[in-house]
């Protein structure tokens, strides 16, 4: 019988949170959206606002908590300033000094004890142990009702609810699209306005652009990196692209290995490396050598779009490459939730649902997309000719119709799957096949797990 490997220490922590139910500060639930990527800040993680259970007068002081991301700060900002215009009795404090790597102890710590945030963002993979762990509630039916939800908003929201009721509502959404380097693709004899549109030619250009001295890359033509956002491609871009669903249609089966053509998909992610030599795995910040110039092709979300837009090459972005015919892109969201101690007070509550509802109305999404870079959720915002005919959110956007947002029961374990067994294969020669195998068995546990009481 072989051996379990221990999970990560963040897997570790969800135990822990389990046996520590009953304190003040549980450890936070596992989680992260490290395929997303987005940079965070350095400094050291900020006490929390002291909430202000009554205010003077009329006025009700409401927490709204995100982690340290400049560009989301930029736009929370200017949507507090407007919504407070609007609703002079409520006072927003804004809270984003914590680091992503903090972002979630904190909130393990500060919402049972009944402080922190009455609004919270959070990355939609989180939500099953957040609500598991009892730090947001669900949305009023009255305020936010499905019929609504299901018209107004992307159809990826769905994975916003949990049971038949409404958690959390995103002010913006975003698929996954290809960045090039058109310099880079001239230098290899490339046409730079002619970007991979198919597995296939990623993969022949990919090659072309990759430059080597020996061992070493001075330019990287493709990297499948698992820890960034090539996890996603492969479990919900590739696999369908070969023919094999990644889960269930009632979210309890793991399907990875279910055919020859997830193995197939499997051995198409692991060639970049094993193959092709296109890119190393352990060159693990690939975003950022991307946008220093090393990185020819590029799988990344609409929220990189800012810090692409001030680097010093040519760029372009391109749908996801095809295979067998088929279009497929991974949607996701960080999305907004009211936590169970804005339920405590009940002007509180009143305010937090004020809020959320102008976060996430169309205007709110327009104005964060020029900020941001990501996707607005809402419809009316999305159908906007300027930004499908944008040359970087055009991409992006047309991947809207056919993206797919996972179902996750923990995102980070399931992504530490696929690191593991990527890992495995590239670092000790382990055999593909029956990594992929341990890899599914080591989500459909936690699968098995969840859904057993439920």
């Amino acid at each position: 019988m072989r051996s379990k490997r221990l999970f990560p220490l963040i897997g570790l922590l969800i135990v822990l949170s389990m046996v520590l139910a009953a304190c003040p500060a549980p450890a936070a639930p596992a989680g992260g959206d490290q395929g997303a990527a987005e940079p965070a800040s350095t400094e050291p993680a900020a006490e929390a606002p002291a909430a202000e259970e009554a205010a003077s007068g009329d006025t009700v002081t409401i927490e709204y908590w995100q982690y340290n991301f400049p560009s989301r700060i930029e736009a929370m900002d200017l949507l507090i300033e407007q919504f407070e215009a609007a609703n002079p009795g409520i006072d927003v404090i804004h809270n984003s000094d914590v680091p992503y790597s903090d972002f979630e102890p904190k909130i393990a710590s500060s919402v049972p004890a009944g402080v922190g945030p009455d609004v919270v963002s959070l990355f939609y993979g989180w939500q099953i142990p957040w609500i598991d762990s009892g730090y947001i509630v669900p949305l009023p039916e009255d305020a936010f009702p499905a019929e609504m939800v299901a018209s107004e908003f992307s159809s990826m929201v769905e994975a916003s609810y949990f049971d038949g009721e409404l958690y959390t509502l995103p002010t913006a959404v975003r698929t996954l699209a290809l960045f090039y380097n058109k310099d880079l693709m001239e230098q290899a004899g490339l046409d730079p306005e002619s970007p991979p549109t198919t597995l296939e030619e990623l993969q022949e250009q990919a090659v072309q652009c990759t430059v080597k001295n020996g061992d070493d890359f001075e330019v990287y033509g493709f990297i499948a990196n698992p820890g960034g956002q090539a996890h996603h491609w492969f479990r919900e871009v590739l696999l369908r692209q070969f023919g094999q669903q990644p889960y269930s249609d009632d979210r309890r089966t793991v399907l990875w290995n279910a055919s020859e053509a997830g193995y197939e998909a499997w051995e198409a992610f692991l060639s970049f490396e094993t193959e092709l030599g296109t890119g190393r795995r352990d060159f693990e910040n690939d975003q950022d050598g991307f946008l220093a110039g090393q990185v020819c092709f590029h799988i990344d979300g609409s929220f990189r779009l800012p810090a692409v837009r001030n680097v010093e090459f040519d760029w372009g972005v391109a749908e996801l490459p095809t295979f067998n015919g088929l279009q497929s892109t991974f949607g996701s969201y960080w999305t907004h939730g009211i936590t169970s101690k804005a339920v405590e007070d009940p002007a509180r509550f009143d305010a937090a649902v004020k809020f959320m509802q102008f976060i996430t109305n169309a205007e709110a999404g327009r104005l964060w997309v020029d900020i941001v870079g990501e996707l607005p959720a809402q419809l009316e915002a999305a159908a906007d000719p300027v930004l499908q005919e944008d040359p970087g959110l055009g991409a992006f956007i047309a991947g809207l119709p056919y993206a797919s947002a996972t179902f996750f029961v923990n995102e980070a374990d399931d992504r530490q799957a696929i690191i593991d067994a990527y890992d495995a294969v590239i670092l000790s020669g382990a055999d593909p096949r029956a990594e992929l195998d341990f890899a599914v068995e080591t989500v459909q546990e936690m699968f098995d797990e969840f859904w057993a009481d439920r």
